[in-house]
């Protein structure tokens, strides 16, 4: 799992810390006032104006493809790169301003509830649904670049390929590339029923909201916020061996900077950055970030000729250098991978792999931020084909020549110092802005969650919740910097990320939400249960465990296999985490690498 968070701070240059949940809690506050009691929007609601908003983006993205013209390379670089897409944005604001009365006159009784709205917050529900129709720009080709620049990040392919064979490691990558493309059209699928121009979709804890209640969006955000600060200390760990690498020189005798100011240098750098207001302008960043990696790959798969770096193995691993290079078809035999024997090693290589494909945690913010969200699926399926291929090629490539000497991450594992500075360099870049974004997203959400509807501080667009945000950036890299430096073993800390929150967003959660999904949209019966828009509410000809019966049997091996998939998740998830805590604990038993010291781990 690499790159960038969600599309909506990408491509609209807008506040990185305005979080959806402040605009879905406001749309939930109009609702209750134009209804003049509290009134909760219903699944069968969500769908209905759903339909809506899916049929009046076919005709504006027909009529976009025809204002626009035909594609050239000249006009895609010049859109790329210049400053707020003027172009696009005034064809899509022609198509949005003509698609108002049609969405009124269809609505019918509700428009009659705008004049309320608009004495609360200034402008009416019109105004407000075609200006968040007029933010979604991006099309499928720029979504290909944000979903790979996310995902990919090949570098402990070729670890993970040691801890577990050729054979079982080609398997399961291809398993976990199938069905993380399973989820993302379980996502998909579930985004386009739900989302809506009067009730827009901006997060992953937004689909568990419609789905279950309030308790699951706290539930999943907590979680998600939890992953993030993870991955946050991930890159500190990682980045501060990188800059202990490139501080020793060429030399292997000298210590060059002490390891824990490596680290404290990586979170420095983030305090900086972390305290700038608005990104503008980083759609673009994304086709550099996904060549950057691929260059990192090759020059990788360049430096194989010198050899693996015995020094690094030896001193995270303590596998001795001299003796031959070995590859097995299958599972290693005891002793011949650097993550412990047997079941435990091959459940740690699974963990990286897990890790690897990490990343629908973002699509619905990706797909928030779309001119045609139908078109998400070519985007996630180029993408998914396009990082399969370099996982299998570079980690079977790089296993070849290293075996069981392959390190992670494998740009730590060039045995030749000028090469491997190029490429720390080269991750340093990528990872500082991951790093950052990453740490915006998870502060958002602590800060919406815990500090803004429980402890009573000010929004985040407010001057005092600005002064807030500054004052906890660094708190936040802090703790992100005392999880990464108490860990012994970057591998163990990436597998347990892997196992524990990576997988459930991937894997588990959108199991869960299908299984809830399609149940209660197959239990709907179109020709007698109807929404009517101008009461806001819904026929139910039965409640219950009779209509919970009838959705599951109108799919039920599809529902079945859901749940399947949901239960497998499960236990993949606790085998993953035993594997990975057990390895630590074995590390912080043993004194083959050390926590809080300036000795580094490699």
């Amino acid at each position: 799992m690499a790159g960038l968070p969600p599309a909506n701070l990408a491509l609209d240059g807008g506040d990185p810390r305005k979080l959806s949940l402040q605009r879905e809690n406001i749309r939930t506050e109009a609702v209750r006032i134009n209804d003049h009691k509290d009134r909760v929007v219903g699944f069968e609601e969500y769908m209905y104006y759903a339909t809506i908003t899916r049929a009046e983006e076919k005709e504006a993205n027909a009529r976009f493809v025809a204002a626009r013209g035909p594609r050239t390379l000249k006009n895609v670089i010049k859109g790329r790169f210049s400053r707020g897409s003027v172009e696009q944005n005034e064809v899509v604001g022609s198509i949005s301003g003509g698609g108002v009365e049609e969405k009124n006159h269809r609505d019918g009784g509700a428009g009659a509830t705008e004049n309320a709205g608009a004495a609360r917050y200034g402008i009416t529900e019109a105004q407000r649904e075609n200006t968040g129709r007029a933010m979604r720009t991006a099309s499928w080709g720029t979504i290909f670049y944000l979903i790979t620049t996310d995902i990919l990040g090949p570098m402990g392919a070729p670890w993970s390929f040691a801890q577990l064979g050729y054979g079982p490691g080609i398997a399961l990558y291809t398993v976990f590339s199938v069905m993380s493309y399973y989820s993302g059209w379980i996502l998909w699928k579930v985004f386009c029923g739900l989302d809506s121009n009067k009730f827009p979709v901006r997060g992953y804890g937004d689909f568990f909201f419609r789905m279950f209640g309030s308790w699951a969006r706290h539930f999943v955000n907590v979680a998600q916020a939890l992953q993030l600060l993870l991955t946050v200390s991930v890159l500190i760990l990682s980045n501060g061996q990188s800059i202990s690498q490139i501080s020793r020189g060429s030399s292997e005798d000298g210590m060059g900077i002490c390891f824990v100011a490596c680290m404290l240098i990586f979170m420095a750098a983030g305090f900086v950055l972390g305290q700038i207001r608005t990104l503008q302008r980083l759609g673009w960043l994304t086709n550099v970030c996904v060549w950057l990696t691929v260059t990192l790959v090759l020059l990788c798969m360049a430096s194989v000729t010198y050899g693996p770096n015995y020094a690094a193995i030896e001193a995270s691993f303590g596998l001795m250098p001299g003796m031959p290079i070995r590859t097995y078809a299958g599972t290693p035999p005891p002793g011949a991978a650097t993550s412990g024997e047997g079941f435990v090693a091959s459940l740690n290589g699974l963990n990286v792999a897990v890790y690897a494909y990490g990343g629908a945690l973002l699509f619905a913010a990706l797909m928030a931020e779309m001119r045609h969200p139908m078109d998400f699926w070519k985007s996630l399926l180029i993408a998914e084909i396009f990082i399969y291929g370099i996982y299998i090629f570079f980690g079977i490539f790089m296993y070849s020549y290293q075996g069981q000497y392959s390190y992670n991450p494998a740009v730590q594992g060039i045995a030749v110092y000028s090469v491997q500075t190029a490429g720390n360099i080269l991750s340093l870049i990528s990872n500082l802005i991951a790093a950052v974004l990453y740490s915006n997203i998870g502060l958002k959400v602590v800060y919406v969650e815990v500090f803004h509807e429980l402890l009573g501080f000010p929004e985040l667009t407010t001057k005092m919740g600005k002064i807030w945000w500054a004052a906890l950036i660094p708190v936040y890299w802090v703790i992100a910097f005392i999880i990464g430096a108490t860990v012994p073993q970057f591998s163990y800390i990436v597998g347990l990320v892997g196992a524990l929150f990576i997988l459930s967003f991937t894997y588990t959660f959108p199991a869960w939400l299908a299984v809830g999904y399609w149940i209660k949209k197959d239990a709907m019966i179109e020709s007698v249960e109807r929404f009517d828009p101008a009461t806001n509410t819904y026929n139910y000809v039965d409640h219950g465990w009779k209509r919970w019966r009838r959705g599951f049997m109108k799919k039920p091996f599809f529902n079945a296999f859901n749940i399947f998939y949901f239960l497998g998740a499960l236990v993949t998830c606790a085998l993953g985490c035993y594997s990975s805590i057990e390895s630590l604990r074995l590390a912080f038993e043993s004194s083959i690498a050390t926590s809080l010291s300036c000795t580094p781990p490699l």
